[in-house]
Order: structure tokens, then sequence, then C-alpha cells
């Protein structure tokens, strides 16, 4: 499971790398290039509910290896691909695969693994391949692009998920078998993955073609409409997609919260530090992922410390302990950001912010699984990775409008000058949003923090 989570991390960063060759070697327009990424992100948004409710009712390991199944078709068409138009479908169906696989790992761990220290044990490794497969991407996109082409980025995912889903029938128990008929909830299903699908299309789009571009406005009203039918349906329906009753989990509640924020602010620092490492201080695709690896250690190291601080001490102090970390680190990132600065400058931000990533990652996801049934963990995984998703969507949006209000008509060293000063105020307004993740984490039930260490100390 954590090496089909070192394959869902990999590939959101091997795929940037290869950009510039996938845009020349099938004939992208420059409006057209980041439907490349945008199709996964779109589509790998709106389907994580239905993943994870699918999960749920057609069983975890069974959907664990059908999405990796998808993943590994659709990054053998990817790798194929003769057009434009072919190799944006095979990122969307890449992009369902993901929304697939996610919860159903998650959800996997959630059931395998005792809540308490084995359950916080296996989140912490589960996070830590994720942390690895980002710099592993970023390396391996620029290694594999340079020495075999562009389609080797998608045919190395086919190799990967072909070993897991062998794997998978080896080590992964078969699914128990159900003895009660539950309906699938189609009209639920519809209506909310058309909404969160046309909901993340217009955050990732809107920022592009701007907000009051008549698709933007189109997609924002009919993605309100369709959520807002969806609720409805759902607290009506007899065996509803997401049961209105999780709300009243304080955990799950609080670990939505805090997925969200995670990914609006620490989930939005790769982008401002590729900017800072490429267009500012120059430096090529492979320099910058290795420059990548050590905020990626510090990230791995922060999973493994979050599970051992969450098995010591009450969930609502360790995420504390890790927003408080989070935004020491995410402050001191902004005075390294200079025009010719040293890589060493901005190397101790990188390493605190990186620690309090990794403590809040490892212990916001055992936060959504607190007091969850082992029969619903498939949908509170598919509902804390939904707002995971938005909250990355909007946080970049939010970030960068605000960066780059004085970029345009800029050229040469003028524009560095205003991508760092950009870059700056972009540190600063994540770690004000960190400090808006700590103030939620201090509403984290206290009994499910008690339960927890009460386990623990067992």
């Amino acid at each position: 499971m954590a090496f089909a989570q070192l394959i869902y991390s990999l590939d959101i960063n091997i795929v940037f790398v290869a950009l510039p060759e996938i845009g020349a070697g099938l004939g992208f327009s420059g409006q057209t290039l980041q439907w490349v990424v945008s199709a996964y992100t779109v589509f790998c948004g709106g389907f994580l509910l239905l993943g994870g409710r699918a999960a749920d009712l057609l069983g975890q390991r069974r959907m664990f290896i059908f999405a990796l199944w998808l993943y590994a078709l659709s990054s053998l068409v990817g790798g194929l691909a003769w057009s434009p138009a072919v190799i944006v479908i095979a990122r969307a169906v890449q992009g369902i695969g993901a929304a697939l696989l996610f919860p159903s790992t998650l959800s996997l761990i959630n059931r395998l693994f005792e809540e308490g220290p084995p359950r916080n044990r296996a989140l912490a490794i589960w996070g830590g391949a994720g942390a690895s497969g980002l710099t592993l991407g970023s390396l391996a996109g620029g290694v594999l692009t340079s020495g075999y082409g562009w389609p080797s980025v998608f045919f190395v995912n086919v190799l990967l998920a072909s070993i897991a889903i062998v794997a998978a029938f080896f080590v992964i128990p078969k699914d128990a078998p159900r003895t009660e008929r539950r309906s699938f909830d189609l009209p639920g299903a519809l209506t909310v993955t058309a909404g969160a699908t046309l909901l993340v299309y217009a955050l990732v789009q809107g920022p592009e073609d701007g907000w009051q571009a008549t698709p933007i406005v189109a997609a924002l009203v009919l993605a309100v409409v369709f959520l807002l039918t969806f609720a409805l349906i759902e607290s009506r329906s007899r065996d509803p997609l997401m049961p209105v009753r999780l709300f009243g989990n304080r955990s799950l509640v609080a670990g939505m919260a805090v997925t969200f924020i995670y990914m609006g602010t620490f989930g939005a620092l790769p982008y401002f530090l590729t900017v800072l490492f490429q267009s500012v201080q120059g430096y090529s695709a492979l320099q910058t992922g290795l420059a990548f690896i050590v905020p990626s250690l510090a990230i791995f190291t922060g999973t493994q410390l979050g599970a051992r601080l969450a098995n010591r001490l009450p969930m609502r102090r360790t995420l504390v302990i890790g927003f408080g970390v989070g935004i020491f680190g995410t402050l001191a990132l902004a005075p390294a950001a200079f025009l010719g600065a040293p890589y060493a400058a901005i190397v101790p931000g990188l390493v605190v912010s990186g620690i309090g990533q990794g403590i809040v990652w490892t212990a916001m996801w055992i936060a959504a699984a607190s007091g969850v049934a082992h029969l619903e963990q498939g949908i509170a995984s598919g509902m804390a990775s939904t707002t995971l998703n938005v909250g990355n969507a909007i946080g970049i949006a939010v970030l960068v409008a605000f960066a780059n209000r004085g970029i345009d008509g800029l050229q040469g060293e003028a524009l560095r000058e205003e991508l760092v000063i950009g870059s700056q105020h972009a540190f600063y307004l994540a770690a004000a949003g960190l400090v808006l993740g700590l103030l939620v984490s201090l509403t984290f039930s206290p009994k499910a923090s008690a339960n927890a260490q009460t386990r623990a100390a067992a």
C-alpha cells in the first residue's frame, strides 16, 4: 500500500519535467499544454468521493487492484499517444484511477491496522512513501526525459503498477463477504461527481482564463447547483453515498478542515519553490529535482515523528506542534528568497517547514479516520481527500494571484525581482493560513484524543 502511494505521488511530479518535450512532440499550443496536468487534477478531484464509496460497497482490495489496472492502462495509452487529445484523455483516466486508488489505499490501512499505535505507524510509512515519491518523480522525470524521451515517464507507471497489482493478490487480505445488500445511490454519485469535477475545473482554470470568463462562471454556477442537489438527495436517501451522520464525527470534520488548509498552504509551497529555483536562480530541471531532496527528506522525517507524537500525545497537541513548526519554517523561507541566494540560505527553512508538514500529514489522516466504522472508512477517506484536493486548487489560485500582481509586462531582471517579492509575500500568506490550521486543530475532539492516548498507553 505504501508502494501504491509512492506511485501516486511520483506521478504528480514526473510529468511536470517532461511538459516541454510533450508539447513539442505532439504539437500542443501554449494555452492547451496545461491540460496535460489539469485533466489529471480535475478528474482526480471530481471522482474522489465516488472512489471512496466504491471502496466501501464493492470491496477495498478489489477497488485498489482495479485502480492500479486503470492507472497502468491509461499510462500505456499516454506513452503511445499520437495527438494532444489522446494524451489529455489518458491523463483524465489516470486522474480517475488516482481518485479510486487514494481512498481505497487509505481505507485499507484504516481497516487492516487497529486504531492507535499500529495504524499510526502504518500511516507514517504510507506518508513517508508519498514524500519519497514526490522527490523521485522530479528526479525520474529529468533522467527519463533526457535519456529516453517523454513517453518513458508514462511507461514507468505501467511497470510499477503491474508490480503493485501482482503483490496485492499475495499480501492484501481478501475483502470480507457482503451479507447485506446495499444500493449505490446512483443519483448521489452522479450529482456529487459532476459538482466536484466542475468546481475543481473552475478553480484550476480560473486563474488562467479569468474569473469572469463565461466558462468559469458557468462551471461555478453548475457546481453549486449539482452540490446542493447532492445535499438534498443525501438528506432523503435510505442508503446515501455520503451519510450525513458522518458530519457528527468531530474528528472527521476537523480532519477534513485540516486537509483543506494543509494543501492550501503547505501544498502550494512547491510551486513557489520551483519558481525560485528555476525562474529566479536559473536552476535546470535536474538541479531543481535535486534541490527538492532536502525538503522531501525533511517531510519523510516529519511523518515518522508525527506517528511517534500521536502515540504519546493527544491528537490536538500533535497537530498544534506540527502547525507550529510549519509556521516557523515557512516564515524562515521568506528572508532566504532573494536574487543570487545560495541554496544553503534556504535549507534551514526547507528542513523546519518540511518536518512540520510531515507531522501534520500523518496526524491529519489519523484524525480523519478516528471513530469511523470499517464499512465507512472508504467514504471518510474520500471526504478528507476531496477537501485536500479542493484546498490545493484554491490555495494555489489565491497565492499565485496574490504573488503575481505586479509581473505583467516585466522581463529580465525586473521580472526576477518581482518574482522574488511575490514569492516572499506568498510565504507570509501561507504562514498566516497555517495559523488558521493551528486554530482549527484546537477544535479537535478531546474525547477522541483521550481515546487514542489510552490505546497508546495500553
